[in-house]
């Protein structure tokens, strides 16, 4: 999912600078990163990266690796969906 929309991404490995998601943001940023952590040194777990200073915008972070909870197919989705699924019918049931 892309961590802005929610669309799920499907962009092979590696994912490039230039890659987008449909609604326009960069894939390949700090937000959609594993080691993304707000709150820590540079908003990043693994020490080693350089800081970066828009985390919404493409980057050249050798580190970088896709957040497993964005790829498309993983259970975490298949999860979340569920859950929304089960909200939107409950919230549903409330006015029929």
């Amino acid at each position: 999912m892309c961590w802005y929309c929610g669309e799920p991404v499907t962009e092979p490995d590696p994912i490039g600078r230039s890659a987008r998601c449909s609604c326009g943001k960069d894939l390949r940023s700090c937000r959609g990163c594993r080691f993304y952590l707000p709150g820590s040194r540079g908003d990043c777990s693994e020490s080693g990266a350089d800081p970066v200073s828009d985390k919404e915008r493409g980057n050249f972070c050798d580190w970088f690796s896709l957040d497993p909870r964005f790829r498309s197919g993983t259970e975490g989705e298949q999860k979340d969906r569920k859950t929304r699924e089960k909200s939107v019918a409950g919230f549903n049931k409330l006015f029929s």
